[in-house]
């Protein structure tokens, strides 16, 4: 599992500087070595500070679990904000959107993040429970609001937006991200992000657009 990433940090509410750095440190231990086998003490060396004030940042590493996961959401949040649909016609603005969406989808840090998260729920049910809503909301509420938007303007027509955007991102979803969270990244889709953005839009056009 990998750590890397595409996406560039976001502060945490903490204004002390050390406290990112630890979380930082944090993020790449639970990733690489899962909750059960990371240690607090080496997490502190490799954020060159000490285990007491590791500690007085974040009482325990069920305290510090949490945080590295709303520290990841924050990143999502933050690379969510460029994902908004454009101007233009229907087809135009769902190609714009759905681009960037797989874009982050396929990330696969993102993938690294989910399988944690999954991994460790029963154990952290609520901060799974917040993540997963946190991610419905930055990511459909957006592409729910254009919809909407487009079948007012007589484009789509659409009674259900919140299901046709759930149709949408799943059509994106499945061969950019979950295929390869399942398979642990050794299957990947063998169309191209572009490819599968016009498969899913020509589809969705298909079933509401207004003739």
């Amino acid at each position: 599992m990998t750590a890397h990433s595409t996406l560039a940090p976001v502060a945490v509410a903490d204004p002390d500087p050390r406290c990112q750095v630890v979380l930082r440190a944090a993020r790449r231990a639970f990733m690489t070595q899962g909750y059960a086998a990371t240690r607090m003490e080496p997490i502190a060396r490799e954020a060159g500070v000490s285990t007491a004030t590791l500690y007085l940042y974040f009482p325990s590493k069920a305290d510090l679990f949490a945080a590295v996961i709303e520290d990841a959401g924050r990143d999502f949040s933050r690379q969510m904000e460029c994902v908004r649909a454009s101007s233009g016609p229907a087809r135009e603005q769902l190609t714009h959107f759905m681009t960037a969406y797989a874009g982050f989808m396929a990330d696969p840090f993102v993938r690294s993040v989910f399988r944690l998260v999954m991994a460790e729920r029963p154990r952290f049910r609520d901060t799974a429970l917040a993540f997963f809503e946190r991610g419905r909301s930055d990511f459909g509420g957006p592409l729910i609001r254009a919809l909407k938007d487009l079948d007012s303007a007589g484009e789509l027509k659409v009674a259900k937006p919140s299901w046709a955007a759930g149709q949408l991102m799943g059509m994106i979803e499945h061969p950019v991200f979950f295929m390869p969270l399942v398979t642990g990244d050794e299957i990947m889709a063998a169309r191209s992000i572009d490819e599968i953005v016009g498969d899913a839009v020509d589809t969705f056009l298909a079933r509401y657009a207004v003739n």
